[in-house]
């Protein structure tokens, strides 16, 4: 029994880093930065405990097994209780500390979900080597610890496998820690219901995990009901509220709705995920996102006769389908399922319409089988583009599989306030499509703004005039006015830009910098219920 509480201990400790991860995100999205608070609390937490554990055992070096027993069973309902009162506590903490500082709120809500289970649990290996060495089975070479630390670490694999392929596609990120928490509460119960050592104080411990065990199960019972109690939620002059979740290996997708137009009984669908809204649809299908016009027209304002498009990233499908309406043959990439069923389920996007391939899209560009007159780049995970899809190497793949005089269109995200970290992507871009067009909408006040990048290898023809009639009224006159007011590349834009590749990315700080103002702008702009996933 000893080494099985020990396994599933292990394994405790993978998925509540693994869920832990996916919880902050939202909040404090998934920078370079936020790791290092993640990992670091992690690895403080885990250190601590061993430390813990070792001292502990040292200073009761004429303890009996009885006692280090003892104190080992009730490390895991420690660790329960100590999730138990996190669950209760994040869904109303993370957002304000995001809002006080991305870093220093990231190390704090790692404190909160992690530090104590963490010590707790980790505390155990030190512990079992001390138990073995009470009973004499240890005596020899290591004393016994490297087995210990074997099977905790084969737990661990196992952990991740479970929460992976198992916790994460079935159950929300908040129940499922739950369901950890309850886990855990059920080793100490095992402990003190079957015990591995005579055990003098089994009634407390029986006391202790059997509360730690109630609270989890409470608590894991009532999951939707507590989370709901932040619903519906108030944002742009709306009452939204959820219409539906997808678990995902990628970030939980949530559609949120908002309540009827009193007069016109029309409503809003928000394309919600990462703590990002993706896209907004009105329902009657047509987009209320400025970006969706915005890559349309500029692909066919410089390239009026489409024969092959593809679209990389799908997101709610609103851009394939438009093409896909106006005649264009049209492909689409896309590595989550979860879009797909979305998009499918509640944006009216037709697959019989468009080809989708879900994969990669850098996978997908290295073996694609045609070339296009038009790719549109429209990928986010997280903060941003992922760091891989914004390298020379990537774009040469992409270079690869456009046509002769075929165009690239970019949705991207500027920093006004940080230029340096654009211009990394326009000296990377323009690296393999040296040929580029920058256009930007006009948002007086907004220090994150949409631009858009026109590329090409060849140069590029003068931009057509382009019909807007279908462009909703609140998008028409900003969307011409930008169309009227493309930009050359110029020494401004480009001055520090350096060169990313797979092998070097010297503007990963930069980067990162950006990615957490505008995380930051997010988590201040969004009710903390749409924040929770």
């Amino acid at each position: 029994m000893l080494y099985a509480i020990i396994f599933v201990s292990g394994a405790a400790v993978l998925a509540l880093e693994l869920l832990a991860s996916r919880i902050m995100t939202p909040y404090f999205g998934v920078s370079l930065y936020i790791w290092t608070g993640i990992l670091s609390i992690t690895l403080v937490a885990l250190a601590l405990g061993y430390w813990a554990g070792g001292r502990f055992a040292g200073f009761r070096s004429g303890a009996s097994v009885e006692r280090l027993t003892q104190l080992f069973a009730l490390m895991p309902a420690a660790a329960a209780f100590a999730i138990v009162a996190a669950c209760l506590a994040y869904p109303y903490l993370f957002a304000g500390l995001a809002a006080m500082d991305l870093v220093l709120g990231a190390f704090a809500a790692c404190l909160i979900l992690l530090f104590v289970p963490l010590v707790a649990v980790s505390a155990m290996n030190p512990l079992l080597v001390a138990i073995l060495l009470a009973r004499g089975a240890g005596r020899g070479g290591d004393a016994g610890a490297g087995r210990v630390f074997f099977v905790s670490t084969i737990g661990s694999v196992a952990g991740v496998l479970v929460t992976a392929f198992g916790l994460i596609p079935n159950f929300s990120n908040f129940s499922a820690t739950l369901t950890v928490a309850l886990m855990l509460a059920l080793l100490s119960l095992a402990a003190a219901v079957r015990a591995p050592a005579s055990l003098g104080a089994r009634r407390k411990l029986g006391l202790a995990a059997g509360g730690a065990t109630l609270a989890a199960a409470l608590m894991l019972w009532q999951a939707d009901a507590y989370v709901g109690r932040m619903w519906p939620a108030n944002h742009g002059g709306r009452t939204w509220r959820v219409e539906a979740r997808i678990n995902s290996l990628f970030g939980t997708v949530k559609i949120l709705r908002s309540d009827p137009d009193p007069v016109t009984g029309g409503f809003v669908r928000i394309y919600f995920q990462d703590g990002l809204i993706q896209n907004t649809v009105a329902s009657d299908g047509r987009s209320l996102s400025y970006y969706t016009y915005a890559l349309e027209a500029l692909a066919h304002a410089y390239r009026p006769q489409i024969e092959h498009a593809l679209v990389l990233g799908l997101g709610a499908g609103i851009v394939p389908m438009r093409f896909a309406e106006r005649g264009v043959p049209v492909d689409a990439v896309e590595i989550d399922p979860a879009s797909l069923a979305a998009a499918q389920r509640y944006f009216g996007f037709d697959p019989s319409r468009v080809r989708v391939e879900l994969a990669d899209a850098r996978t997908q560009l290295r073996r694609c089988a045609r070339r296009y007159d038009v790719i549109i780049v429209d990928l986010f995970h997280g903060d941003g583009i992922p760091d891989y899809l914004v390298t020379r190497d990537f774009f040469n793949d992409l270079r690869r599989c456009l046509t002769a005089d075929g165009i690239a269109v970019f949705n991207t995200f500027a920093d006004l306030a940080l230029p340096d970290a654009y211009a990394h992507l326009l000296a990377t871009v323009r690296a393999e499509l040296p040929h580029i067009v920058l256009y930007r909408p006009e948002w007086p006040g907004s220090a994150h703004v949409n631009s858009f990048l026109v590329a090409s290898v060849r140069p590029l023809p003068p931009a057509r005039p382009v019909a807007l009639d279908h462009v909703v009224p609140q998008h028409a006159a900003t969307l011409a006015a930008m169309l009227a007011r493309p930009q050359a590349l110029h020494r401004g834009l480009l001055e520090h830009g350096e060169i990313v590749t797979d092998a070097r990315n010297r503007g990963v700080h930069d980067i990162a910098e950006t990615q957490a103002n505008y995380r930051r702008a997010m988590v201040e702009s969004l009710p903390r219920a749409f924040l929770l996933n």
